[in-house]
């Protein structure tokens, strides 16, 4: 267990609030404690105290008190945590008080879960499905960051791991102890075959890849067509409120606009973008751009075309593609469309929400959580396997074999925190709150 300052945070949400946690970690956590309370309670037993500024005695609030000796606590250290009112001014006065008169740190973002990750308590791939469950939005997102969070794919990596090293030391044993009688030179029959069933089952996790990554981040739809062809009205309507202006002058969209919805469970990001053609307009151009890099980076595109327009996009697609015909309750000209409707009357919404309900479906496959949701897992998986076919060619070449072996090994312990890349811990505790 690693010794360090003795730091402090609001652990909940934003002030006021019925109830506010202050959380220590740390070696002077308790004597903080005992000086905030003039007394430690039994530990993990929540106990009633009246807070007091270690100098003046002035009372700060009364709350409950309850300490988690180390290294039993979420970060290994000794923690503490005051469940006080949710005031503003109260929770002020006990974080000056304690980094006043009892000399602890203001916690940074992401610093109690570091020190938990440094402590040994969660490997990074579950820190990363913590931060998950922070942000999860939709009940797939909960299954799934928690099955990470529980360790779920890093008890995989263990195993594939082992497998790599043990790998590994059946060449290194024959290079080492070639001139041993009693180790044979030739490798096992089914060393081979073995190597091979492992770089199947990786191949087999990163597969997965796409649906995590979707559950995740969640279903990218965009909205996309020739100017006022009624995207915007159609992101208002799914929205459920005015998030985008509407006017009936061509081309009042000029930038990309995100909105996020849970449809059936499963979070879905609709983008809605400018209209796409010609213009001398600087403005529009950019809008156009955008809504171009949007369209690429979609799971599914929406083509809206209104009555009078084209039904095939100008622009050259490499995503999947459904065409709306817009505006029905206009009439006009029958139109090679996938669905019609119209948001002024609520003309084939239902259908489209079901529709699109169903394809989401169908892109997740199975409904158990995927494991395999972040970029960082899908990149470190694609080396780990091309280490791993690089290795099945130099079978006839140990010493190289064995390298190879070596960094597919290497590659999986960095994938869960055995040997980490500074940077990349940095970037990934950043983006939790401070207080956890």
């Amino acid at each position: 267990m690693q010794t360090s300052a003795t730091i402090a945070a609001l652990s909940t949400g934003s002030l006021p609030s019925g109830v506010a946690v202050v959380r220590l970690s740390g070696p002077e956590a308790f004597a903080a404690v005992r000086s905030l309370c003039g007394g430690l309670p039994v530990p993990r037993t929540l106990a009633l105290k009246t807070l007091r500024h270690p100098t003046s005695g002035i009372a700060l609030d009364q709350g409950l008190v309850a300490i988690f000796p180390a290294p039993n606590s979420f970060t290994g250290e000794d923690c503490a945590e005051l469940q006080v009112h949710g005031s503003p001014a109260g929770v002020k006065a006990i974080l000056t008080a304690l980094t006043g008169a009892c000399g602890l740190e203001l916690a940074a973002a992401g610093d109690f879960t570091r020190r938990a990750f440094e402590n040994g308590k969660l490997d990074l791939t579950a820190v990363e499905g913590l931060g998950d469950l922070l942000a999860a939005e939709t009940e797939s997102q909960r299954r799934q960051a928690l099955s990470r969070l529980e360790g779920g794919l890093s008890d995989q990596i263990i195993i594939w791991r082992a497998l790599l090293l043990d790998a590994r030391a059946e060449i290194e044993a024959r290079l080492d102890f070639s001139d041993e009688d009693d180790v044979p030179f030739a490798l096992p029959a089914q060393f081979i075959d073995d190597l091979q069933s492992l770089g199947r089952v990786l191949k087999g996790a990163l597969s997965t890849y796409d649906r995590g990554r979707i559950v995740r981040e969640g279903f990218r739809i965009v909205l996309a067509g020739p100017p006022n062809a009624g995207k915007s009205s159609l992101l208002n309507r799914l929205a459920g409120s005015d998030v985008a202006i509407v006017t009936a002058e061509a081309g009042t969209t000029r930038d990309t606009k995100d909105v996020a919805i849970d449809l059936g469970g499963q979070l879905v990001t609709i983008t809605d973008t400018a209209g796409l053609r010609d213009t001398d307009s600087l403005a529009e151009g950019e809008g156009i751009r955008r809504a171009q890099s949007a369209i690429q980076a979609a799971d599914l595109v929406l083509w809206l075309i209104p009555p009078d327009g084209e039904t095939l996009p100008s622009v050259d697609l490499d995503v999947p593609l459904w065409r709306l015909g817009t505006k029905s309750d206009l009439g006009g000209t029958e139109l090679d469309v996938d669905l019609s409707l119209s948001v002024l009357t609520d003309e084939g919404i239902t259908a489209l929400l079901k529709r699109l309900e169903s394809h989401i479906e169908g892109r997740l496959g199975p409904s158990e959580a995927s494991l395999v949701s972040h970029l960082r897992d899908k990149e470190a998986l694609d080396r780990a396997i091309s280490s791993i076919e690089t290795a099945l060619t130099h079978i006839d070449q140990p010493e190289l074999c064995a390298e190879d072996l070596r960094r597919a090994a290497d590659i999986l312990a960095g994938l869960i925190g055995l040997m980490d890349n500074e940077a990349v811990l940095d970037r990934l505790f950043a983006g939790f709150c401070i207080g956890k």
